[in-house]
């Protein structure tokens, strides 16, 4: 059994200033991924020198995973940047010429971003028929009214009424239903096919909003969410790039890999042991024993803090709130976190030898025609392929090689997540079969895809509003603790980051930079006296 350590500070930090005169106070960041390395860079380019970032896992990126194989790059987890304008990590991409366009200037494809802007999307039935396009555009623009509608009721202040149950999901479904059998020129071939595809077009919103079910997300907070203007782009050369690029100027030493955190003792709450360790650590600066937070690390390290930024994710929160703080966490924040959603959108890469889509296939679409009456979005767990919404194609061939990006999310994701790789291709290019009505179509030579549900270190793949929680939800996640601040009380020991504290962008990855850039924002106001 490893015996328990505390950390002392170093006396021979290569990045000592003058700032040492007045002691620097020790801030350590939970957390290598977007938001914790933003954080992390800010406040060293501020001038604070003892900041330490603790990583659970083996690598930095957190949710942004690029794998290479061959000559190519894919990506588990983020691989879009949404929007131009104002948008801080396409401006770290644009300036170090990463990006590539994949939607025309000021018009995003849908919501789920495509990975080229040419081509079209074939509309799939489980009979192995091609839905006509005027029929799949016709539908699309009814679909899109009816979201453009449910983003009224937060920009607007609409009232949700009671059948919609203040779901996205319930609405949608019920109004575009509702539209489509009363429209006089359809023949009822077509009313049943427009009526599979709203649940086609709600799996494929799931997958966006990284929900189990679009019933699950709140209708009157849906509209807060907000999109920032300008194309939706790739980074060929992998999205990792951002995160190397943040890293840069942060020096290898600061960055602690495969170091767990088991709890954070806040608020000068110091368990037994650590006084135990403390006073039989005869070595240790008395202002060590006093220290407002202790991080103890899995491998039973505790680390002494004036702060602590945690950048876990809402998944990782709500599975561990209860031992992760000493004390726990305020009845207000336990609420924030339970409240507020996170599940998972993962994704499979099929690579196959030759393509069996057409040129112009962007997308393959696969549209169930016995859910026309569905109401529900669970399936069986033997059924957990029905919830995979597509297939994109990547583009361009010449990069990728022949490869299709699966998209499937929910409880499903987590029971594909499961399976192993040969049952998973083996039922993919099933159902390709199926939808294409080619038998003929070879199983692909490899499949990789992502695991973020049942990874303990992230226990899901973004957040959203959650029927019954709000964007006060969010803000009370994001408020720094201890909340009653006194001169006896020292302000700010445990900060909150991440992209699910961010109200207007939260899931995204400008979220993340934009959170972790407002904690370090707090800190270096608050020793701007001790910085100048």
């Amino acid at each position: 059994m490893q015996s328990c350590e505390i950390s002392a500070d170093s006396t021979d930090d290569p990045l000592s200033s003058g700032l040492r005169r007045k002691r620097q106070p020790r801030i350590v960041v939970i957390g290598a991924g977007l938001a914790g390395l933003s954080a992390a860079k800010a406040l060293l380019e501020s001038g604070f020198t003892d900041v330490t970032v603790l990583e659970a896992t083996d690598r930095i990126g957190g949710r942004v995973q690029s794998v290479q194989l061959g000559h190519a790059t894919f990506e588990l987890g983020a691989t879009w940047i949404h929007g131009s304008h104002g948008n801080p990590v396409y401006h770290l991409a644009e300036d170090n010429g990463l990006l590539e366009e994949t939607t025309d200037s000021e018009r995003s494809v849908g919501r789920i971003s495509l990975y080229s802007k040419n081509g079209v999307a074939y509309h799939l039935t489980n009979s192995g028929q091609r839905i006509p396009k005027d029929v799949v555009e016709e539908f699309s623009d009814l679909y899109n009214e009816v979201y453009n509608l449910t983003q009224e009721f937060f920009q607007r202040g609409k009232p949700v009424n009671a059948e919609s149950q203040n779901s996205v999901g319930v609405f949608t479904r019920d109004v575009v239903r509702k539209r489509v059998k009363a429209d006089p020129d359809d023949t009822e071939a077509v009313k049943r096919l427009k009526l599979a595809m709203i649940q086609q077009y709600l799996k494929v919103e799931s997958c966006e909003s990284s929900s189990h079910s679009m019933d699950e997300v709140s209708l009157s907070e849906f509209g807060e969410w907000t999109e920032i203007p300008g194309a939706h782009h790739v980074i060929p050369c992998g999205f990792i790039k951002i995160v190397e690029i943040l890293a840069r100027s942060i020096p290898k030493s600061v960055i602690q890999l495969r170091k767990p955190v088991k709890c954070i003792h806040w608020n000068q709450s110091v368990s037994k042991e650590i006084e135990r360790v403390a006073d039989h650590n005869s070595d240790l600066p008395e202002e060590n024993k006093a220290s407002n937070v202790f991080v103890e690390c899995e491998d039973c390290e505790f680390i002494p803090a004036d702060h602590v930024i945690v950048t876990v994710s809402l998944g990782v929160l709500k599975k561990r709130h209860e031992s992760l703080f000493h004390p726990r966490l305020p009845e207000e924040k336990v609420m924030a976190i339970e409240k507020l959603g996170i599940n998972t959108t993962d994704k499979i890469f099929l690579e196959f030898e030759e393509p069996f889509w057409s040129s112009e296939c962007n997308s393959i679409q696969f549209v169930w025609e016995d859910e026309a009456e569905s109401e529900s979005l669970t399936y069986p767990e033997e059924l957990w392929y029905k919830k995979i919404c597509s297939f994109d194609v990547l583009y361009p061939p010449e990069r990728y090689g022949h490869v299709l990006s699966g998209w499937i999310c929910g409880e499903e994701a987590l029971i594909m997540e499961k399976c192993d790789d040969e049952t998973v291709a083996e039922t993919c290019t099933e159902m390709l079969r199926k939808f294409t009505g080619n038998p003929n179509i070879p199983k692909p030579r490899r499949i990789l895809r992502s695991s973020w549900g049942s990874n303990p270190y992230f226990r899901g793949s973004y957040s959203y509003t959650q029927v019954g929680s709000s964007g006060a939800d969010v803000e009370k996640l994001a408020k720094p603790l201890p909340y009653a601040e006194s001169s006896k009380t020292p302000p700010m020991q445990v900060m909150f980051s991440g992209e699910a504290t961010h109200r207007k962008y939260y899931s995204t990855t400008h979220g993340a930079v934009l959170s972790g850039q407002r904690e370090a924002a707090r800190l270096i106001e608050m020793y701007q006296d001790l910085l100048q």
